[in-house]
């Protein structure tokens, strides 16, 4: 019996545009995914599918039906499927390389008040694209609380080459904080124009080589700081962090709106310390309330992006990893890097004897 002839180049990426991409609402052949097709007469299919992020959450079902897809055509023998990923510049922005050579996206992490976990959330961020295989580096704009340098416990000071900072590096993720210039304990006694200023520099003269992403954990509030970001630079997005009580949740969404106000999307409200794990009883404890940030999500119009638990060992230097990357050696996705809650508290009662302390 004679075996069927190959698929044409036609046949094959008709049954691939069945992908859809479920962020960008389009199928993975008008995206421009599918490259380098090759059919060869024998039957073997050959092309490599590349993704927009390597974090992308659903890499692996991408794969799969793929694979299925270009398998199931008739006369293929065989599929070679390769997985790349090409981080491209903000859709609809100017480029950051215009303003800092070699980045090709901007992510700011901000909040309303201080003392919410953003530089713990900015620092997890960060090194969960950059274990997804991205090329990331974390600029601690927080000119008057730089929290990276003693969160990751770095005290070494960056060398200049070229008139050019050359960043420090931790987890395969670069690094530039005010901290590392200054000192973790000099206070910073500056006017806003001074603090403008410095974030220009450590945004245009410092070496960061080339980046996908380039995480900025911003001071919080919505002063110089952050209108000088987010003037100078096309950030692809800003994610708010927040806890719980309606202090903080209150002046979160007033950041959010700022944002949205400079033409800054908002990629999502983060809730952390939503929760604790009592180490007595092993019960959930909701100390702050919980699913605020999810019920302003949905007023807003705007995602969020999960709630996160409280760790007493999150509170100490990051001395071997970030806590919420050292469960497991392949990272989540980068809008889920941490494993979040979406469901109603439960009513929590202490099983252990005497109270829980």
């Amino acid at each position: 019996m004679l075996s069927s002839a190959p698929p044409s180049t036609d046949q094959v990426l008709a049954v691939l545009a069945a992908i859809q991409d479920p962020d960008l609402g389009r199928d993975v052949v008008s995206l421009g995914m599918i490259k380098d097709l090759v059919i060869a007469g024998n039957g073997r299919v050959a092309f490599t599918f590349e993704l927009t992020t390597p974090a992308c959450p659903v890499r692996d079902r991408f794969q799969t039906m793929a694979h299925k897809l270009v398998s199931d055509l008739p006369g293929v023998t065989a599929v070679d499927l390769k997985m790349t990923a090409n981080v491209r510049s903000a859709f609809n922005r100017p480029n950051p390389t215009q303003v800092i050579p070699g980045v090709k996206q901007a992510i700011a992490v901000a909040s309303g008040k201080g003392g919410v976990g953003k530089s713990t959330v900015a620092i997890n961020l960060a090194c969960a694209l950059g274990l997804s295989g991205a090329r990331v580096g974390l600029l601690d704009a927080d000119i008057y609380g730089p929290s990276i340098p003693g969160m990751l416990g770095i005290q070494d000071s960056p060398k200049v080459v070229d008139q050019k900072l050359v960043p420090l590096e931790a987890f395969g993720v670069k690094l530039m904080s005010i901290g590392f210039l200054a000192g973790a304990d000099k206070a910073m006694v500056w006017r806003g124009p001074m603090v403008a200023r410095a974030i220009e520099q450590m945004l245009t003269d410092v070496s960061w080589g080339e980046l996908d992403y380039l995480v900025i954990d911003l001071p919080p509030g919505t002063g110089d700081a952050s209108l000088t970001l987010a003037q100078a630079v096309p950030l692809a997005g800003v994610a708010i962090v927040c806890t719980p009580q309606s202090a903080a949740l209150n002046i979160a969404v007033k950041a959010l709106q700022m944002f949205r106000g400079l033409n800054v999307s908002p990629l999502g409200l983060v809730e952390n310390m939503s929760w604790f794990v009592c180490g007595r009883c092993s019960e959930e404890h909701f100390i702050f309330d919980h699913g605020g940030a999810e019920r302003a999500a949905r007023r807003l119009g705007c995602r969020t992006s999960g709630a996160y638990r409280l760790r007493r060992r999150s509170a100490r230097r990051l001395t071997r990893a970030p806590r919420w990357l050292s469960r497991n050696q392949t990272p989540p996705a980068p809008r889920h890097f941490a494993r979040s809650r979406q469901r109603s508290p439960p009513e929590s009662r202490c099983r252990a004897s005497g109270s829980c302390r």
